[in-house]
């Protein structure tokens, strides 16, 4: 059962609403202000006409004027002159008080030393009230220019009546065309209610199809894109918890098989017992990273932990985390070239540059070819500073490239634990270079490797 609260049914009650808001306006005019507005026009109108005949006094065919006046603006026009009535318009429009007892008022006007006067009367003849306009001409002649004030001719009968009848058409009429009106604007977005209802429950497999309201057409776009894109989250949602679930349940089966092994193995043995506690601690390790890395990522995109700004020597900050990987360089063989660029002082957050740096190094040493060779550069451009860390790997295909940026997102979605890092280290990468400002992108070949860079406006460029 549908609630009142629809959108078709508030389309077509608004719609309603606004036709009998008009038809109401038309009675209030047409019957109720009627009167006081035919008041307010005919007395206008009347002003101006008598205005009209004594500024033309005494010119040629003066009565055959009065005459048009009198039948154009439906009023009784009289001129008496030494008492005597010597021109009346029309004694039987229904504006004249010509003969009416009520005519002492024009005595009494013609008596008094008043050169206009105005009287609002009850026209006996009629029974309507009728306005009067009273003037000297000159010492022997006055007019009088008297109407009506009310509509009280037929046509105003008849419009009236049709009104009535004009009334129920166009509410029927209303009725029809805001059902079908409300149904053309509804139809579509009911459509689109119901479809993302499936897309609340997880069937990515819809399309929001378009339609003739342009508003409408913007909003199903708006939703397909919406709709690949969560199928595209998804996918990735279901690698993510592959890939943590691997990363979180092999160091913990491990640490419990070699805890399991001292206890009931190696605890008389001294020496297995402490390679035993080695590897635990090891693997401990790898979780404690890779905690410590989501929680860091959490902390940068929800900016709940403000930079902290300062100037210091980009140069001495890379040889710091170059030597980092000396167990790397002498164990593994690693070789990280790196060409210094002293007093390359830049202003921006050290703990975090150093984190993206440290990030970047871990990935390409991650990456890199058979040679095992990783190099980092600095190039100083007129205005900006470009650190790029280069590796010699394999290279990305360019449809991997828009995603390489997200959490555990992999290129080989054949999931293998890497050597360091916890897998999200390009998603702290972006966060953080996207809360500097700081450009950041990616350049690869294939078979020749990949090189990550970032670009940081010199120092007066930050002040």
């Amino acid at each position: 059962m549908k609630t009142k609260s629809n959108l078709r049914y508030k389309i077509w009650l608004y719609l309603i609403v606004f036709s009998l808001s008009i038809l109401i306006l038309l009675w209030l005019f047409q019957v109720i202000f009627l009167n006081g507005y035919y008041k307010w026009y005919k007395t206008k109108e009347l002003i101006n006409t008598a205005q009209n005949i004594t500024e033309t006094y005494n010119e040629e065919n003066y009565e055959a004027m009065l005459d048009d006046i009198s039948h154009r603006d439906s009023a009784c026009i009289e001129l008496i002159k030494n008492n005597k009535l010597v021109y009346v318009s029309n004694t039987f429009n229904k504006g004249c008080m010509a003969n009416a007892k009520e005519d002492l008022y024009k005595k009494d006007f013609i008596e008094s030393d008043n050169t206009s006067a105005r009287y609002t009367l009850k026209n006996p003849r009629f029974n309507n009230e009728t306005l009067v306009l009273a003037f000297k001409l000159d010492n022997t002649t006055h007019l009088f220019v008297s109407a009506s004030l009310e509509p009280i001719d037929a046509t105003v009968t008849i419009l009236r009546s049709q009104l009535f009848y004009i009334t129920l058409i166009v509410i029927i009429l209303s009725l029809v065309v805001s059902y079908f009106i409300s149904r053309i604007i509804s139809n579509p977005i009911i459509k689109m209610k119901n479809k993302a209802k499936e897309l609340a429950h997880g069937n990515y497999n819809i399309t929001f199809e378009n339609s003739d309201i342009e508003e409408i057409n913007e909003l199903s776009k708006t939703l397909n894109y919406a709709c690949n894109e969560l199928e595209k989250t998804e996918d990735l949602r279901r690698e993510l918890m592959a890939n943590v679930s691997h990363d979180l349940k092999t160091p913990l089966t491990m640490i419990k098989a070699y805890a399991e092994l001292i206890r009931d193995v190696t605890h008389k043995d001294k020496e297995k017992m402490n390679k035993n506690l080695n590897t635990i601690i090891e693997e401990t390790d790898r979780l404690n990273i890779l905690v410590n890395d989501i929680l860091e990522l959490s902390k940068i995109r929800s900016n709940s932990t403000p930079l902290e700004l300062e100037e210091f020597d980009l140069n001495e900050l890379i040889k710091t985390i170059i030597n980092r990987y000396e167990i790397y360089i002498e164990k593994e063989n690693y070789n990280i070239e790196y060409k210094e660029k002293p007093n390359t002082i830049i202003k921006a957050d050290k703990k975090r540059i150093e984190q993206v740096i440290y990030n970047l190094v871990n990935n390409a040493i991650n990456y890199t070819g058979d040679d095992k060779k990783v190099i980092i550069n600095i190039k100083e451009e007129k205005q900006n500073i470009k650190v790029e860390i280069k590796d010699t790997g394999k290279g990305i295909n360019k449809k991997d490239l828009e995603y390489i940026w997200d959490k555990y997102y992999k290129v080989d979605k054949t999931h293998s634990r890497v050597q360091v890092g916890s897998g999200i280290g390009l998603s702290i990468v972006k966060n953080i270079l996207i809360s500097h400002n700081f450009e950041y992108g990616v350049e690869t070949k294939i078979n020749k490797g990949t090189t990550f860079y970032f670009i940081i406006p010199k120092n007066d460029q930050n002040n």
